[in-house]
């Protein structure tokens, strides 16, 4: 499922073409590409779930507080681990992320199949999730230049 929102967040994001609405041909592109049908079901409705945590009636992503103190689930701490729950904290210090759109992170990778996330998925759905929120450009490219800026030099010899 992660490839396939990988694949059309690729394919699609810098592109002049505009994602494909209608969602048989999406699926049939998908398959053609070698994605498996059950797969693709389940990145679709990922899709959707994220376009609709934008209308959200959820207590969080109302709350528009500066700050806050997340406490995590067993079930998110299980999915997350440390190294990425940190990073979410740091996205979070930076001001990449609010505490709205650090949920709907949450929201999303707790919706993915993978029993864990590694770190630089996790990056990737930070960047979908920000891509697909109006308003949060500056953020999005803050993330972009996380995400593929490579170090220059070593710190330490």
């Amino acid at each position: 499922m992660f490839d396939i929102l990988m694949y059309l967040f690729e394919n699609y994001v810098h592109s002049e073409i505009e994602l494909l609405v209608d969602e048989d041909e999406l699926t049939k592109e998908l398959t053609r590409a070698g994605f498996h049908q059950v797969d693709i079901i389940k990145a679709l409705s990922w899709l959707e779930h994220l376009a609709d945590l934008q209308e959200s009636d959820k207590p969080y992503l109302c709350n528009h507080a500066q700050h806050s103190f997340r406490i995590y689930t067993k079930a998110e701490m299980a999915k997350l681990d440390v190294e990425c729950r940190g990073f979410l904290l740091f996205l979070e210090q930076i001001q990449v992320l609010s505490v709205e759109t650090r949920e709907m992170v949450i929201d999303r990778v707790m919706e993915l199949d993978e029993p864990t996330l590694v770190l630089e998925d996790l990056k990737w759905v930070v960047l979908m999730v920000l891509f697909n929120v109006p308003g949060n450009e500056s953020a999005y490219e803050q993330m972009e230049d996380l995400i593929f800026e490579q170090p220059e030099g070593r710190l330490h010899s």
